[in-house]
């Protein structure tokens, strides 16, 4: 009990293991896929979609490393399964113990429900940034054989970084859900359906001219800059850590006026 963080990460060791060798092996290996993807066989049949289509997943231009990695790697499949990763550990923080009784034991020790709660939030930041910096690491690894060369260390650090956020913003929605409510199920359903209509938002706004739907979503502040092509997007990135303090004041607030004794 002396040093819940460590506590709490140990515990989860297999997941964040798990979880961060996956999505950089699949980061990698879409990745490693640019060069045919550059030759033009995949772009011609692309054309085919409609410009709509092609805007809302990002694939106006594949022909370029930042276009295809923006549409593809890290338009789609990493914030995907990086996404699962801190909605479940989220989700797993507060009402996962609650629900498990092991709540009112941690709580039978001298330590307040706030740094309960914090050191969750710290161990789900620490595994974010794990796998953040693994992603960028197997980028780097491939990034000479691949043909990613016109993509700098810095622009890929930056989409790293805001992966990062991103991980953190939708775990601490869970977390504070299940902080408000003692209850998994409505905290993983609430993170997944908040994920999966801000995701819409992002991509599809534009198409029902609903351009301003935007502006709600952390997928736009993730990736709506273009790291990839524009390096640090200093804005977004801010908008991204204030929203997550803003969330994580709220689980604290809830979780210290709840009555856990019922």
């Amino acid at each position: 009990m002396s040093n819940l963080l460590t506590k709490t990460l140990w515990d989860g060791r297999r997941a964040l293991a798990g979880f961060t060798a996956g999505t950089a092996l699949l980061a990698a290996m879409y990745a490693g896929f640019y060069p045919q993807v550059a030759d033009g066989a995949m772009g011609q049949t692309v054309q085919g979609f409609s410009p709509a289509l092609r805007e809302a997943l990002r694939m106006e231009d594949l022909s370029s490393a930042a276009g295809y990695l923006g549409s593809s790697v890290f338009g789609i499949i990493v914030p995907l399964v990086a996404v699962i990763f801190g909605i479940t550990t989220g989700t797993r923080a507060i009402a996962g113990d609650e629900e498990a009784g092991y709540l009112g034991l941690f709580l039978a020790h001298p330590i307040s429900r706030t740094r309960l709660l914090l050191h969750r939030f710290a161990a789900l930041t620490a595994g974010a940034i794990l796998i953040a910096a693994v992603v960028l690491l197997a980028m780097l690894a491939v990034r000479p054989g691949a043909q990613l060369d016109s993509i700098t260390v810095g622009q890929f650090t930056a989409q790293s970084l805001a992966l990062a956020l991103l991980i953190i913003i939708f775990g601490t929605i869970a977390i504070t859900v299940g902080a408000a409510t003692g209850s998994r199920a409505a905290a993983l359903a609430a993170a997944a359906g908040i994920a999966v209509l801000t995701y819409a938002a992002s991509t599809l706004a534009t198409h029902i001219g609903a351009d301003v739907l935007r502006y709600v979503s952390p997928f736009h502040y993730y990736i709506g800059g273009e790291p990839l092509r524009n390096g640090f997007q200093w804005a977004d990135l801010t908008i991204l850590t204030a929203t997550t303090a803003v969330l994580l004041t709220v689980a604290v607030a809830a979780f210290n006026r709840r009555d856990l004794t019922s």
